[in-house]
């Protein structure tokens, strides 16, 4: 299973990992289909298995993060205490991915503190990096130190 690829599971537990696999919910839907607008209730997180995805933020839409690798997380704000999205999540092709609820994901990490941690500690870097990203959108000036998945070296645009 795709889910496996993800940066934020890679190596950790098998246990872990299925513990992840099968509880969680794999959907499928069109381009177009809205996941979740900015300020909708932060209920779900979600991991990429096959399509595009573009994270929209502000009211106007003007700038765009896009997840489109098998394994990529978004919907974080569900993992950190946020009770809303930050962002708007829209399908830019048919997409499908695995949902998880932050319940779900709160139980899996308290009930194998070694894994847990070392997925925060993921989850952490791969927020820093699109951070990072976000101040410098042209690939080539992106350090080389953070040429590596985490959510990194996804086309960001601008649409003004």
């Amino acid at each position: 299973m795709y889910i496996q690829q993800s940066d934020l599971l890679w190596g950790l537990d098998k246990e872990f990992i299925q513990a992840f696999i099968q509880t969680s919910m794999k959907e499928t839907h069109p381009q177009g289909y809205v996941l979740f607008n900015e300020g909708d209730p932060a209920d779900f997180f979600f991991i990429l298995v096959k399509g595009s995805i573009s994270i929209n933020l502000g009211d106007e839409e003007k700038t765009s993060y896009i997840v489109n690798h098998a394994g990529e997380a978004f919907g974080w704000s569900s993992l950190v205490g946020v009770e809303k999205y930050s962002a708007s999540c829209v399908c830019l092709k048919e997409s499908m991915f695995m949902r998880f609820t932050k319940e779900f994901v709160q139980e899996v990490t308290e009930a194998d503190p070694t894994n847990g941690m070392e997925f925060y500690r993921r989850l952490a870097r791969m927020l820093g990096n699109r951070m990072i990203l976000s101040y410098h959108p042209e690939a080539e000036i992106v350090p080389a130190e953070l040429n590596f998945t985490f959510g990194t070296g996804q086309d960001i645009e601008s649409h003004t």
